[in-house]
């Protein structure tokens, strides 16, 4: 040190030469060049894993377990009554779900029909009880002209055989007239008597012609009378009453026929106003409580609403999805099109699968078709396409889970890996999530996570330490699990 310490401060005797110094050599050139070449190996390893695999990989792991969706809606706005959905329920065809209750409902429409029906419904009952009234009028007047028209038939019977014996008489008085005429004729043409006494006795009989005459006149008239009032037809001096009944009766009848086709047509209109009111008391039913029911079978996937919520019409109570018909969507390199070809064989791993069989070949989606499924269908870049794919019937049906465990709907949204059988070209990105699972493994770096018994004595310390809060304020700490300095600083 004192040498140093004396060169530090030792004045140079000679200046040192001023030769320029040779550039320092690296120690590990043959490191250096190692470390180069193999950090441009991986960067270049890893570029063509990230870039060329996906186009032509046999495996993908974008792929992801979805099912059909059935969205139940609220059928009228309201509030939520009662709600028996619970995600990942089980639900059968039929089940009520949710109940929507309204009690703030529009009545006006139907108090306007009602009103209108009460209208019409007074109006057809006073329409009756004139056409009523009408017909008994009209009972009434047929009797009187049938008891008139009876009196009548007998009057005209007698006139008729007065009239016939009148007429009888007549022909006797013109044949008596007739044979004192004839008699003086005789006389006049013997020159027994003078044509003067003849004129008298002519114009007698004339009379007496004419008086026959008018008997017989009188008689058809009154058998006219007589046939018409048979075939109730009233004409003649005789009949004048009975013609102004039978007016009035024809009145009464046509009065009548109008108040039956009124009472029709007010029946007709009071019938379509029941109608609509009771379309209408419906409807207000409807909206008054409806029930959300299940379409079908499947799990509760969500669940939109809770109890006393005021919902509209058409919001979401609740989504169930049939887990007997779930299927796989992957998405694969356009290339992989016509090797995943309908009806190629593949493995899932996860989601309780272990093979399938693809079923259809998608370019795209939309909007429209992801409102049908559980989940919407992955996005896709440039040159991907999607492949459906239908699990084994061994597979389909989701394995049971216990009662104490919350897991989504059967699987529905779990992300799976899938594999063509006979594939050579594997997902970089699966391979290097399981050789990160390898070296995992080998260096046991999950062995310092506690398991879960541990977890749970853990955390069942930790609630008796806060209870017993109090306690280590007096410097009784009963918790050894504490570190040391926490006992210390608590104390």
């Amino acid at each position: 040190m004192t040498d140093r310490f004396d060169d530090g401060f030792k004045p140079s005797a000679a200046p040192r030469s001023a030769a320029p110094k040779a550039p320092a050599r690296p120690r590990h050139p043959v490191i250096l060049r190692v470390s180069a070449v193999g950090v441009a190996g991986i960067l270049s390893a890893l570029m063509l894993t990230a870039v060329v695999p996906p186009i032509i990989a046999d495996q993908s792991d974008r792929a992801v377990v979805d099912a059909p969706v059935m969205l139940l809606t609220s059928p009228i706005a309201g509030q939520v009554e009662t709600l028996n959905a619970t995600p990942a329920g089980e639900v059968k065809a039929g089940d009520r779900l949710a109940q929507i209750t309204n009690s703030r409902l529009d009545r006006t429409t139907l108090i306007s029909l009602e009103e209108k029906a009460g209208d019409a419904r007074q109006k057809l009952d006073a329409t009756r009880a004139k056409h009523q009234s009408d017909i008994t009028y009209v009972s009434s007047l047929d009797e009187e002209i049938k008891s008139q028209a009876e009196q009548l038939k007998a009057q005209l019977q007698s006139q008729i055989e007065e009239l016939r014996a009148r007429v009888a008489q007549s022909n006797a008085m013109s044949s008596e007239k007739k044979a004192i005429v004839d008699r003086q004729n005789r006389m006049v043409a013997r020159d027994a008597a003078s044509v003067e006494m003849l004129k008298p006795t002519e114009q007698q009989y004339a009379a007496a012609l004419h008086d026959t005459d008018a008997q017989t006149a009188k008689l058809n008239q009154k058998l006219t009378q007589l046939k018409a009032l048979n075939a109730g037809v009233y004409v003649g001096e005789d009949l004048v009453a009975l013609n102004m009944l039978g007016q009035k009766r024809r009145d009464i009848d046509l009065d009548a026929r109008r108040m039956e086709i009124e009472e029709k047509q007010q029946q007709a209109m009071l019938d379509d106003l029941e109608g609509l009111i009771k379309s209408e008391r419906a409807r207000l039913a409807r909206l008054a409580a409806a029930d959300v029911l299940s379409p079908g079978p499947g799990k509760v996937l969500a669940v939109g609403a809770d109890t006393g919520r005021h919902v509209s019409a058409g919001d979401t109570i609740a989504s169930v999805v049939d887990c007997d018909k779930r299927f796989v969507v992957a998405i694969f390199s356009y290339r992989q099109g016509e090797a995943m070809k309908p009806g190629t064989k593949v493995r899932i791993e996860g989601g309780g699968f272990h093979t399938g069989v693809v079923s259809a070949v998608l370019p795209k989606t939309s909007d429209k078709v992801d409102e049908r499924f559980a989940v919407p269908f992955p996005q896709t870049e440039r040159r991907e396409l999607y492949v459906m794919i239908t699990p084994d019937a061994a597979d389909a049906k989701p394995a049971a889970q216990p009662a104490s465990v919350a897991t989504p709907a059967c699987t529905v949204g779990q992300w799976v890996t899938v594999t063509r059988d006979n594939g050579i070209v594997p997902s970089m990105s699966v391979t290097w999530r399981r050789l990160g699972h390898l070296v995992a493994s080998l260096a046991d770096l999950d062995s310092s996570e506690p398991d879960e018994a541990t977890r749970r004595a853990g955390v069942a310390k930790l609630d008796s330490a806060l209870r017993s809060q109090s306690a280590a304020q007096h410097g009784e700490l009963s918790n050894p699990w504490l570190p040391a300095t926490g006992r210390v600083a608590a104390q």
